[in-house]
């Protein structure tokens, strides 16, 4: 929609209400109307809707306001549509106007202005300057951090990267698992942003030849938020990305993370054997981890001794035993795993098998009357047998160890405040239908696939911040090794045989796993092209 233009387009105004208490602005919308030109013309960005953006007026006569949207418009090459607002409610909005470039310019400007007085300094001599010239330039450069700390959290981002480059530093955000350019500071603020970072996670500032590894905590808004730093040096300086680790929201139960149905029978099931290794699979990022802690959530009970190891602990949890790994004084998995059999485990909990040795003790571990938990980096739930034997685990050992696997990947979830049903083309629905066909009928009882087929997407609100996604949802494959499948490991191993088993079994794959939630309005059918493979579902 070619539009470079503003339209006086007022809508119903008891169609559109808005709840100014809860209303926040995403950064990518701030990005296209500064907050000095929305507060000086009395407009505000309320969301983006394709190339539309919609923006509250409080005078819809105003000239200079309409000449200012002009502009913006063109220069962005988005049409603007106005919605008329109350002074009283540009005033709620213009307060909850996320504006870090705004804090950040102003910390800037004020360190601008210490590093001018550091002339009027020179006479001070030894100690007592140095320890001037750091209270001078400590507060703007904390504030900057902080900022960048505070935007991240209240965006619900997963993970926060600040990136030297040639002429500037940029800070991007991982929200529901794609990375948005949020701040770009100038080159020159960039080391002392790292070192103050470095300064928070006990690392050393004035190695910038190695990697490091340290994290810190930080209190908002009454939350305990965890932050883990990761310093990389790189050509143009030191990239830092820290992981944003909500103990509120990491703790999930399964059903919230997705696992229904026969998965999460299955899942259930295997963790409450005896003894035996339950694995979870998916490449980095995938929420493998997420998972594991739902299934110590559901194990952990005052009659039984748990023991992690973990690289890094990213949740303490109470009453769990956690280790952290430190290869660099030796302290690997396999060790780790030798010493946590010596202390009367029932359930171990290895971060991830990596490699030969590891996985012979886990499988050990798991034939000798303890339950193992444990991920492993694989495209699928089957695939996990092989990359074992490639690991050099005999199949007849994993047969008489092996409970259950589970592949799994995440998909952003539709926003509820603006989802709406769009229709689908004839082919898409034939798609549809062909990939469900070998799904079992109880797994579909939910889902009339008779008639017209029904999907959704999200429009774009101010919740979501005109994305029209809000949170995600994981997508989920179990495989389970019943007796048909431990004769087959015993025997001649052949992977495809394993998965045309396992479809008999009434495995639902990755993608069937996405299609039944896509059907449900949980999540778009976009959104599972995007992290699985085959032919296409994307809606014309």
């Amino acid at each position: 929609m070619a539009a470079n233009d503003a339209k006086n387009n007022v809508p119903d105004e008891e169609g559109r209400k808005i709840d100014w208490e809860s209303f926040r602005i995403s950064p990518d919308i701030v990005s296209i109307v500064p907050y000095e030109a929305a507060k000086q013309y009395q407009f505000v960005p309320l969301e983006r809707d394709g190339r539309t953006l919609r923006v509250g007026v409080v005078d819809m006569d105003n000239i200079e306001a309409q000449n200012a949207l002009q502009f913006l418009a063109e220069k962005s090459r988005l049409s603007i549509e106005l919605i008329k607002i109350s002074e009283k409610d540009f005033k709620k909005a213009l307060e909850a106007y996320t504006s870090p470039e705004l804090t950040i310019t102003k910390a800037l400007e004020s360190l601008s202005a210490q590093e001018k007085t550091e002339v009027l300094a020179k006479e001070i001599t030894g100690e007592e300057k140095r320890g001037a010239e750091a209270v001078m330039k400590e507060a703007p450069v904390a504030k900057i951090v902080e900022v960048i700390l505070r935007n991240a959290i209240e965006g619900a981002a997963s993970d926060i990267h600040i990136e030297p480059l040639e002429d500037k530093v940029r800070v991007r955000y991982r929200q529901d698992g794609v990375l948005h350019n949020s701040l770009i500071l100038p080159k020159k603020i960039g080391p002392a942003v790292v070192s103050r970072i470095k300064i928070l996670s006990n690392l050393k500032i004035d190695e910038k030849r190695k990697p490091q590894d340290g994290r810190f905590r930080i209190i908002e808004s009454g939350r305990q938020i965890d932050l883990r730093v990761s310093s990389l040096p790189v050509s143009m300086g030191e990239k830092i990305v820290m992981r944003v680790l909500d103990k509120e929201k990491g703790l999930l139960d399964l059903e919230n993370l997705g696992v229904t149905g026969r998965n999460y029978r299955i899942i259930k099931e295997s963790i409450f054997e005896p003894y035996g290794m339950v694995l979870i699979t998916g490449p980095t990022g995938s929420g493998k981890s997420t998972t594991l802690y739902a299934v110590l959530k559901i194990l952990n009970k005052e009659g039984v001794n748990i023991i992690t190891l973990e690289d890094p602990v990213e949740y303490a949890i109470e009453g769990i035993n956690q280790s952290q790994v430190k290869p660099e004084i030796g302290y690997t998995f396999a060790t780790g795993l030798r010493s946590i059999l010596r202390q009367d485990p029932d359930i171990i909990m290895v971060g991830e098998i990596r490699d030969k040795e590891t996985a012979e003790l886990a499988v050990h571990a798991a034939l000798t009357g303890h339950v193992v938990l444990s991920t492993l980096h694989t495209n699928d739930s089957i695939g996990a047998i092989p990359r074992l034997i490639d690991m050099g685990v005999e199949p007849f050992l994993i047969a008489s160890s092996l409970r259950a696997v589970a592949a799994q990947r995440l998909v952003r979830k539709i926003c509820e405040f603006c989802k709406e049903e769009v229709k689908i083309t004839e082919a898409i629905k034939e798609t549809i239908e062909r990939n469900l066909s070998s799904v079992p009928e109880d797994q579909k009882k939910d889902i009339n696939l008779s008639g017209e087929i029904k999907v959704y997407k999200g429009k774009g609100c101010p919740k979501c911040g005109g994305t029209g996604m809000k949170g995600r949802v994981g997508i989920f494959e179990v495989f389970y090794v019943d007796d048909e499948i431990i004769n087959l490991l015993s025997g001649k191993m052949e992977e495809d045989v394993l998965r045309k088993t396992a479809k008999n079994q009434g495995m639902t794959t990755m993608k069937q796993d996405g299609i039944l939630k896509a059907l449900k309005g949980i999540t778009t059918l976009e959104e599972i092209e995007r992290v699985t493979e085959e032919e296409s579902l994307e809606i014309d």
